[in-house]
């Protein structure tokens, strides 16, 4: 029997997807205007997947991810004013202006990054796994990694560790369909990322990243399989991003036929029409949301424009970590 989602939830999806959307929409346009520089990987398209994992996760269990980092840092509660205030490099952003798009933290809101090296991300999600296990709470640890990612070593060596361990993780693979400018068919035999679990005896299944329903119910079995000590699982969600790679992306590996193909069936247009079809929700309260949400975004702007660079003193700060030992003797 399908699961039927109230009014409520398809409510926060709404609101939640679009400020996902308009931020990142917003971020492209400041980074045409060269007010945000370096590296830069927008989530336009993907905001099905941060939605589903939301509704099927508390805020205690931790988020871990790769570079494309903006989406799901706001969804798990990094404040949208401090996100782009660290994409402007200001001292109030969330990584105190030091890591930029690509390294976006909220560690008192469980989000642990943003990571820029290729996969590294996959045996911290599982660090932090363990670290819940080893003390012995019920939180679950999603990490989350990118098709491209898929083939690296460190991925193999951490599938086995976790499942040797049972750690409470769920590895969440946002397949986007490119790595890079590079399809799965050009760097795989193995077409369904998922089924790279069989060699662990993992559980795993296939996900439509486009439906937050489907995300949001192949996410709760698998943390809900995890909080009772049933081990990891992988899940391969299958979703799509609008924007090249990065913003210096031609993008000339696809057909726009094939971008406007997967537009066709956008996760916001969908809840939308849920909302109005399904739930009688007027146009002018689809106003108001639409309203907030576009005040968020140009108040996120507002902040990372006024607020200052780090200072020269911050230059060595956050570099390593002191701590006292007693019980090491010199």
């Amino acid at each position: 029997m399908a699961t039927k989602f109230s009014k409520e939830t398809y409510l926060y999806w709404y609101e939640l997807m679009l400020l996902l959307r308009r931020f990142e929409e917003k971020t492209g346009q400041l980074y045409g205007m060269q007010k945000i520089r370096g590296f830069c990987h927008l989530y336009i398209g993907q905001e099905a997947v941060a939605a589903g994992c939301m509704t099927a996760t508390n805020p205690e269990d931790k988020f871990i991810t790769a570079y494309r980092c903006h989406g799901l840092a706001i969804a798990k509660g990094v404040t949208p004013k401090s996100a782009m205030a660290e994409l402007y490099g200001k001292a109030t952003g969330c990584s105190k202006g030091k890591g930029g798009s690509m390294h976006l933290f909220g560690v008192e809101v469980g989000f642990f990054g943003g990571h820029g090296i290729v996969g590294a991300q996959i045996g911290t999600g599982a660090g932090l796994a363990f670290a819940e296990k080893y003390k012995g709470t019920k939180n679950v640890a999603l990490c989350f990694f990118g098709d491209g990612a898929a083939r690296q070593g460190m991925l193999h060596e951490t599938f086995n560790m976790a499942m040797l361990w049972d750690l409470p993780v769920v590895f969440i693979c946002e397949n986007n369909q490119y790595a890079m400018g590079t399809s799965v068919a050009r760097t795989s035999k193995t077409l369904d990322i998922y089924k790279l679990a069989d060699a662990y005896d993992m559980p795993a299944d296939a996900v439509d990243g486009m439906s937050p329903e489907a995300v949001h119910n192949a996410v709760l079995r698998a943390v809900n399989r995890a909080r009772e000590k049933g081990g990891p699982t992988l899940l391969e969600i299958k979703t799509y991003r609008y924007k090249g790679h990065s913003m210096s992306d031609p993008q000339k590996y696809r057909s726009k036929d094939e971008v406007e193909e997967y537009k066709e069936k956008d996760p916001i247009d969908h809840v939308l029409n849920v909302l109005k079809t399904q739930y009688s929700v007027s146009d002018a309260d689809i106003e108001v949301i639409n309203d907030r949400v576009k005040k968020e975004v140009e108040d996120s702007v507002a902040f990372a424009e006024e607020s200052p660079w780090p200072s020269n003193d911050e230059l060595l700060k956050d570099v390593y970590v002191q701590e006292d030992y007693p019980f090491i003797v010199d």
